[in-house]
C-alpha cells in the first residue's frame, strides 16, 4: 500500500528546516600517501529536519495518521518537501520519534527528522546547461520559444 502524507496537513515551516545528505564517500587513509576515496552508493540518502505549525484538528489527524499510517513512522510515505528544486514530492520515513509541544493553548509545534531515499537535483545535463548559460539570457530564450510556439505557429498551421 502506498502511503501519502495527508493533504489536509501542512507543508514544514523553514523555520529550522535543513537537510544533511549522508557521507556519499568512504575513505581509507593509507600508510603512505594520499588516503583513498571510493563512491559509497549512487543513491544518497539525506536527512531533512522538519517542523509544523499545527492546530488542534491538524494535529489529530497527524497523530492518528502517524499510528496508523506510518506504522508510528516505520513505513515509507510521500511527501512535498522543499530542496533546490523547489517543492517536490518525495519518498520519506521518520528517523525518530516526533516532539510536540503546545504553543500559547492554540497551537502544536511538531518536529522530528525524515530521511529521504535520494534528493532531487537537476539532472547532469541541466547542470551542464546552467552552467555555461547566462540565467537571463535563458529566461529571454525561454519567453521567445514559448511566443513561437503559442503565437506564432499555431497562426502558420491554419
Amino acid at each position: 500500500m502506498t502511503v501519502y502524507f495527508p493533504k489536509k496537513l501542512p507543508y514544514p515551516t523553514v523555520e529550522g528546516y535543513s537537510i544533511k545528505p549522508d557521507e556519499a564517500i568512504i575513505r581509507t587513509e593509507m600508510e603512505s600517501g594520499p588516503a583513498r576515496q571510493r563512491r559509497r552508493y549512487t543513491q544518497t540518502p539525506s536527512k531533512i529536519t522538519v517542523k509544523w505549525t499545527m492546530n488542534h484538528e491538524q494535529f489529530s489527524l497527524f497523530e492518528a495518521w502517524y499510528k496508523y499510517h506510518s506504522q508510528e513512522g516505520a513505513e515509507w510515505f510521500y511527501i512535498t518537501l522543499l530542496g533546490g528544486l523547489g517543492l517536490i514530492e518525495q519518498e520519506a520515513r521518520f528517523t525518530q520519534q516526533f516532539e510536540a509541544s503546545l504553543l500559547n493553548g492554540l497551537l502544536w509545534i511538531v518536529s522530528s527528522e525524515l530521511e529521504i531515499r535520494d534528493r532531487p537535483t537537476l539532472s547532469e545535463a541541466e547542470m551542464d546547461i546552467l552552467s555555461e548559460i547566462n540565467m537571463r539570457d535563458l529566461e529571454i530564450m525561454n519567453s521567445r520559444l514559448h511566443v513561437l510556439v503559442h503565437n506564432i505557429l499555431p497562426i502558420n498551421l491554419n
